[in-house]
């Protein structure tokens, strides 16, 4: 088995040629917008065509199996595919297969036993809610693993496999959405969600001829506790930060409130599919930049944050200026109550860009101890800005209050990457005086 790093520790290699490091990152970074590209168009799509056709209420109904979606696949990928990315990228193809077998085998077991519980839950929820979290539930294996796919195969910097696996499953949900608007309810709009995506999950072992062994995944997370326990906590604290929100907003204020924030953020769906695209990408790349140039990595994670920053305020910008003519054709009805939170949530898109800079280097430097901080932090300010705002104000104040939370997360998370990594310079001192 390939060494591991424990926390604070990094493997260097010689570092290659500037032009053809420059070259292969900037191959890297582009095969991961393009495959962001191809996964958040088609997430808009459905959403903008949920929307348009079910009404703001029932749009409600599906954000929050939506948002609890993202809790799971975030628990995903805490435990099997972030361990993976930080441990096993740029590693031999003998030592990554064997490491993507098991990592990809705990994602379909956590989609498998997450996916019962939703199962159970669904007939006690009962009303609207019920019948979509237990169409949820049968979908959540073939979603992690899909997920889990695409993880592997950037740790692998096989960024064009990734790709095609997320136009694979846009393709698919073209007859599945078909078929879901004959039926025309929430319950067959996630079926065919998650019916496509199992379909690109059974196409990845296609692409990777790697079968995921769910029998070894108690096996990988004992080997990855140091970093995946903390890695979990810290996903969740995020995706269920924003899960009690959308919950307590909807308790407060209505569900047709959580259907208007949804909409406003899919508003700035094309540029979050930038930011997540380059998220898939990030953390492999400040991985690297560390083993080759550890003194460039606070530059790295820095011209990162604040290049994605100013293109969210960008495009907000540009959204503000939009007629109600063309929201209404792009939103449908939701275009009124969504229109009025663009500015906040433009904000809060903002300082989440400029915070995953920092966010990319503590997790190239294994610093889980700190992250995890930050996420705490984080997540508790998102909660109580979220809900004290929509005491408040209703839906506009829930929307400052987490524009402000985020930002001042963020700072949070700066501050800490600063002092990991004067602490990784301090650590390297030794070595470097009996070299």
């Amino acid at each position: 088995m390939t060494p591991m790093p424990t926390e604070g520790e990094n493997p260097r290699t010689a570092a290659p040629p500037a032009g053809s490091a420059k070259r292969a990152l900037v191959g890297r970074l582009s095969w991961g917008l393009a495959d962001q590209a191809a996964s958040s168009m088609s997430n808009f799509v459905v959403g903008i065509y949920v929307a348009r056709s079910l009404g703001v209420t029932a749009f409600g109904v599906f954000s929050l199996a939506w948002v609890t979606y993202g809790v799971v696949l975030n628990i995903s990928r805490g435990l099997a595919t972030d361990p993976l990315v930080v441990r096993f990228s740029g590693v031999s193809d003998t030592s990554w297969r064997a490491a993507v077998a098991r990592s990809t085998g705990t994602a379909l077991g956590v989609g498998t036993a997450i996916g019962a519980g939703c199962l159970v839950a669904g007939p006690a929820l009962g009303g609207r809610v019920g019948p979509a979290f237990a169409c949820l539930g049968v979908m959540l294996p073939g979603l992690l693993l899909q997920d889990a796919w695409r993880f592997s195969f950037f740790a692998a910097g096989a960024g064009r496999k990734a790709c095609l696996n997320d136009v694979v499953w846009g393709v698919a949900l073209v007859p599945a959405m078909i078929v879901a608007a004959r039926v025309g309810s929430v319950a067959a709009y996630l079926l065919a969600w998650g019916a496509s995506a199992t379909v690109a999950g059974a196409y990845g072992y296609l692409q990777s001829g790697i079968r995921p062994r769910v029998t070894e995944a108690r096996g990988w997370l004992r080997e990855q506790r140091d970093l995946g326990y903390r890695y979990l906590v810290e996903n969740t604290c995020l995706s269920g930060a924003s899960q009690l929100r959308a919950y307590g907003l909807g308790a407060i204020v209505g569900v047709g409130a959580v259907g208007a924030v949804r909409g406003a953020e899919l508003l700035l769906g094309p540029f979050l599919a930038v930011l997540m695209g380059l998220s898939l990408v990030t953390v492999p790349e400040a991985a690297r930049v560390l083993r080759q140039a550890p003194r460039q990595l606070g530059r790295f994670c820095l011209l990162l944050g604040g290049g994605q920053a100013t293109g969210a305020l960008l495009w907000g910008s540009a959204l503000l200026l939009m007629p109600d003519r063309l929201g209404e054709s792009v939103l449908g009805g939701v275009w009124h109550s969504s229109s009025g939170l663009i500015a906040q949530i433009t904000l809060s898109v903002a300082g989440a860009g400029l915070g995953t800079g920092a966010a990319a280097g503590l997790r190239a430097l294994g610093a889980a101890r700190r992250s995890l901080r930050c996420q705490l932090f984080a997540s508790a300010c998102y909660v109580g800005g979220g809900l004290g705002g929509a005491a408040v104000a209703g839906t506009a104040g829930s929307a400052w209050g987490v524009a402000a939370a985020t930002v001042s997360g963020s700072a949070v998370w700066w501050l800490q990457l600063r002092s990991a990594l004067r602490e990784h310079h301090l650590n390297s001192l030794p070595e470097v005086r009996t070299s």
